[in-house]
């Protein structure tokens, strides 16, 4: 119910600000502001990303839980529709989602609503590690008959 509610309070919402600010500033300095709006979070999401992404590769190699670094990605990753979607409260949600102090507030309260039940990063036994009874190596073969008819002296490729 609460996400029907946000697909129709959302374009109202912008509507009504369109008007609002249109009205204030003018036609082209409102598309100005949105069309400037989208391309300069093109940009923050980029580079947030970016560091998003080392932080994710950091916390695997560190064998870390990627938790945190997986879910700043996902909410820079819609900070980034909601900048490049029209609209001045979708801008403003979407900025807000870039500074990481709003990010790790919303990831704090959703690690307080959800309760993880098993963390695993995988078996703990690396495949080089196993011990050889574990190892089957399964194949087929075909015995190939030994040919009599090919010359046993050289090949005639070389000088003797």
């Amino acid at each position: 119910m609460w996400l029907f509610l946000a697909f129709l309070a959302v374009p109202l919402i912008e509507i009504a600000l369109f008007i609002q600010i249109g009205g204030a500033i003018g036609l082209w300095p409102t598309l100005a502001i949105v069309v400037l709006t989208a391309v300069l979070g093109t940009w923050l999401v980029r580079s947030q990303g970016a560091m998003a992404l080392g932080q994710l590769r950091g916390s695997f190699s560190n064998l870390k839980d990627p938790t945190e670094p997986l879910a700043h990605g996902a909410m820079i990753l819609v900070a980034g529709a909601l900048l490049l979607t029209p609209g001045f409260f979708t801008d403003a949600v979407g900025f807000a989602l870039l500074t990481p102090p709003v990010r790790s507030a919303v990831f704090s309260y959703l690690r307080k609503r959800i309760h993880v039940q098993k963390f695993d990063m995988g078996s703990g036994v690396h495949p080089a590690r196993r011990r050889p009874s574990e190892d089957v190596i399964d194949g087929d073969f075909e015995e190939v008959p030994i040919d009599d008819t090919t010359p046993k002296g050289p090949s005639g490729w070389t000088k003797h």
